[in-house]
């Protein structure tokens, strides 16, 4: 990556490349970056005694041990020319001193390999080569791509990684079957001039080369840190009692995810203290069969239905234990759960945040008792003015009463108006109107001209 101060990272083999007035690169190491990047936890203890291997790291996962048969002085990050099969290539010092040894039994390197030499420090000259085939490593994958799909070779060419001196290439490409690639090299050898290495490599492998992120968010963990692949198996998914779902289980390399390794021993460690349950369970009740484990919480999941996980009942483990222990003697004990310590699923699982709230909605408890507080106020405002009104079975003095009704007045002046009774509301069966809603039809008529029609007629 190029940038306004002409500084160079490359993050594969892990270095930073700042220019100087001379218009010479200094090369640093790039901790953290590199995933091939070794922690010395043994470089501050005192030691007298000289060691000739150092590790040395190249491109992506290539790295190897070496010998240091000059005395050359040399320290961790410092690139040097090391022996290749034909010619030298350029490394970077990743390791030195007592903790070479146990890297090279790490990697099971027996005690009659023969390493290979050192020759010396990297010059300007051969820093200059090895940028220079850097610089080409990429228009020359793109192009391998195209000439292996026009020989219809099912293989997928996933990085090419040039030597030092940039007379040799080595292509790590992925394929299900064997291949053929015969032709394909006389081809590669023809159109790019140098020495080719075919070299295979697995789903794991290719994509810690190519990189990408995966489901969490983040950077996957092979194109991060990982240098070494373990084996995965279904049996860390089982001891964390996941579902064995492909689609779910499975990363961006049609494998099985790494990280099913991180948590596995935590619940291995945490299932010592769980009773195997080989037969269901006897109270009085019935006959409860174990359905599913929660390791973390202590809790085993039983149910009265051995064909389905329904109306399930969380059951700690000691109580579990005490019931088995009961059944071994014959006994039998009135309830699944303990009355006197209760511990259900649904109390556990409760939210309990760092500072003891019980709650996470514990602000808008507030706001609702405001609001219901306001709506009891105004209701009961209503119903005052309500009750400050003049009801209507009242008597009516003679300034209500209208000037229409003079006669009434006087012959019943001491009675009560009594209002007409009105029938009950009701949403289906509402009170009749006294007026008429005249609609009218697509054709324009009025709906209700029969019936006025026929009122007509009779008073005629």
């Amino acid at each position: 990556m190029n940038t306004a101060e002409n500084k160079i990272i490359n993050c594969h083999r892990g270095y930073i490349a700042k220019q100087n007035a001379q218009k010479e690169y200094i090369y640093t190491p790039k901790d953290g970056c590199c995933k091939l990047q070794v922690f010395n936890w043994l470089g501050d203890l005192p030691t007298h005694r000289v060691y000739d291997l150092f590790e040395v790291r190249f491109k992506n996962t290539h790295k190897g041990f070496y010998r240091n048969v000059n005395g050359l002085q040399l320290e961790k990050g410092d690139i040097i020319a090391v022996e290749a099969a034909s010619g030298h290539d350029i490394g970077i010092v990743s390791c030195s001193g007592p903790l070479v040894e146990i890297q090279i039994r790490h990697s099971r390197i027996k005690s009659d390999y023969e390493f290979r030499k050192i020759y010396r420090k990297a010059k300007p000259a051969d820093i200059e080569k090895w940028q220079e085939a850097i610089a080409r490593e990429h228009k020359i994958m793109i192009r391998s791509r195209q000439i292996a799909a026009q020989l219809n070779l099912n293989m997928k060419i996933g990085d090419v990684e040039f030597q030092g001196d940039g007379t040799k290439a080595i292509f790590y490409y992925i394929a299900d079957e064997r291949v053929d690639f015969r032709e394909l090299i006389k081809i590669f050898a023809d159109e790019f001039r140098i020495r080719i290495e075919m070299r295979q490599i697995g789903a794991r492998q290719e994509a810690g080369l190519i990189g990408g992120i995966g489901v969490c968010g983040r950077e996957l963990c092979c194109a991060q840190w990982i240098s070494e692949f373990m084996s995965v198996n279904t049996g860390s998914a089982r001891v964390q009692e996941l579902s064995l779902n492909p689609q779910k289980l499975a990363g961006q390399c049609g494998k099985l995810k790494c990280c099913l390794n991180y948590e596995a021993a935590v619940y291995v460690d945490a299932q010592k203290d769980f009773p195997e349950v080989k037969n269901p369970l006897e109270i009085l009740d019935g006959t409860a069969y174990w359905q599913k484990t929660d390791v973390l919480k202590g809790l085993m999941w039983f149910s009265f239905d051995p064909h389905a996980p329904v109306n399930l009942t969380a059951v700690p483990v000691e109580r579990v234990k005490e019931i088995i222990e009961l059944n071994r003697k014959g006994k039998k004990p009135e309830n699944l759960v303990d009355e006197d310590n209760i511990s259900s699923g649904a109390a556990m699982t409760d939210f309990i945040s760092s500072a003891g709230e019980d709650s996470i909605t514990r602000f808008d408890k507030n706001i609702k008792k405001t609001k219901r507080h306001n709506q009891k106020n105004h209701h009961k405002g209503k119903q005052q003015q309500r009750e400050q009104r003049p009801k209507d079975n009242e008597v009516r003095t003679e300034a209500q009463q209208s000037p229409k009704e003079p006669q009434a007045a006087q012959a019943a002046p001491s009675q009560p108006h009594e209002r007409e009774q009105r029938p009950p509301y009701d949403k289906q069966h509402r009170r009749p109107h006294n007026h008429q809603h005249h609609r009218r039809d697509n054709r324009g008529e009025n709906r209700h001209n029969k019936h006025f029609k026929g009122n007509n007629d009779a008073k005629t």
